[in-house]
């Protein structure tokens, strides 16, 4: 296989949830991983991974990421938030995690007095993410050209390997600078949730 048909193949396996087929019901943890595992499969690297386990729900509610379960049941809340841990986590620490989440958890979850639902942020960002999906591709398949025009003068072997680095490297750069911006915020979130009279500026 290609790079190009990598990166293709790659592209037609991301995933989004739709709210709308999530159960309006309260699902006990086996019934939980089951869906997060079949509308996710196609996400994960290897057959045999597994997108969720109970150890996994059970850290989580541990580490202060997800609210615990009622009766032992988890609600659509329960599993939206799951969704953001699931991606967050490929990025980012607990730690980082938690700051991130636990405002929206706090706030949002199960909530009735606001005027925005768990659900509508979740579309939202969703949304956000799938109108930045057409310049994502683009900018991935420049990487690859851009890759493939270099090292010319190697031989095929040398050639090939010299443009799979190069190009493995341009992505790796571009998400360990993304990450730093990410850490930034977080770490600019919790010196402000620590120090309140921060966000009070005198002028």
């Amino acid at each position: 296989m290609t790079n190009k048909e990598i990166i293709a193949s790659i592209i037609d396996k991301l995933d989004y949830i739709d709210p709308e087929t999530i159960p309006n019901i309260d699902l006990y943890m086996d019934q939980v991983t089951t869906f997060m595992d079949s509308n996710l499969q196609n996400s994960k690297r290897r057959s045999q991974d597994k997108v969720l386990t109970k150890t996994m729900i059970n850290n989580y509610a541990k580490n202060d990421l997800l609210p615990p379960p009622v009766k032992k049941k988890y609600s659509k809340d329960h599993i939206l938030m799951l969704i953001f841990i699931y991606y967050l986590k490929n990025v980012l620490s607990i730690n980082d995690i938690r700051t991130l989440l636990n405002p929206l958890s706090e706030k949002y979850f199960a909530s009735h007095s606001s005027s925005l639902s768990l659900e509508d942020i979740y579309q939202n960002i969703f949304h956000l993410e799938s109108e930045q999906f057409n310049s994502l591709v683009k900018d991935v398949l420049k990487k690859f050209d851009r890759s493939k025009n270099m090292y010319q003068e190697e031989s095929e072997e040398d050639q090939e390997f010299l443009q799979t680095l190069s190009f493995v490297s341009m992505l790796s750069f571009d998400v360990y600078i993304k990450k730093q911006m990410i850490e930034r915020i977080i770490d600019e979130m919790n010196t402000k949730s620590q120090n309140p009279d921060s966000k009070k500026k005198t002028t």
